[in-house]
């Protein structure tokens, strides 16, 4: 009786497992396996950090040389100095001046807008490469400084045109989109603050 028992058990225990195994079998074969993607991005604060901490960004150099010269009225003849300078004017922008709320953020969208474009460089005459191309007479330390100066204006007014802080707009405007693109932002909107 007691064997009875024992092998009614064991086909019961077996007839369980049985049913388990099958139920198992049925219970994998209806799960489906999906991935799901988040198309949310976020730009994380280090990444923003990262952005900022560059500083100055140049986007347009422009190497330049102005040739300038004075005259200087005397009795019996004139002293003229003339002098070659050159220079490499750098326009860009300072990341340390953008505002709070510059990058806006929605779902594949972000919209960035940096501060104006400026010179990033007021020491951008090469003194080491200025030329004397014609001297004649004495001429003071102090007039020389001045005909620097005039040196420094003129390549100002010849590389601060407009058409140069478009160019440096478009630049900075292409490698912002470039950079937002490959951090996952399908469109970018880059746009300038006036000075």
């Amino acid at each position: 009786m007691i064997r009875k028992i024992k092998i009614a058990a064991y086909m019961l225990f077996a007839i369980v497992a049985v049913m388990l195994v099958v139920w198992l079998m049925k219970s994998i074969r209806q799960t489906d396996i999906t991935i799901a993607a988040d198309n949310r991005i976020n730009v994380t604060p280090n990444q923003l950090t990262s952005i900022k901490a560059i500083g100055e960004w140049e986007f347009l150099a422009i190497a330049n040389e102005e040739l300038v010269d004075t005259v200087r009225k005397g009795l019996f003849s004139d002293d003229h100095l003339v002098r070659i300078y050159y220079g490499t004017v750098r326009l860009g922008i300072n990341m340390h001046q953008v505002e709070p709320g510059w990058l806006k953020t929605s779902g594949d969208s972000i919209e960035v807008t940096l501060p104006p474009i400026i010179l990033l460089d007021r020491d951008f005459i090469d003194e080491a490469r200025t030329k004397s191309f014609f001297e004649s007479g004495q001429w003071s330390h102090k007039d020389r400084e001045a005909l620097f100066r005039k040196a420094y204006r003129k390549m100002l007014q010849h590389c601060l045109k407009p058409e140069n802080i478009l160019s440096a707009q478009q630049n900075g405007e292409a490698q912002f989109r470039q950079m937002m693109k490959a951090l996952g932002y399908e469109h970018v909107s880059v746009k300038f603050k006036s000075s």
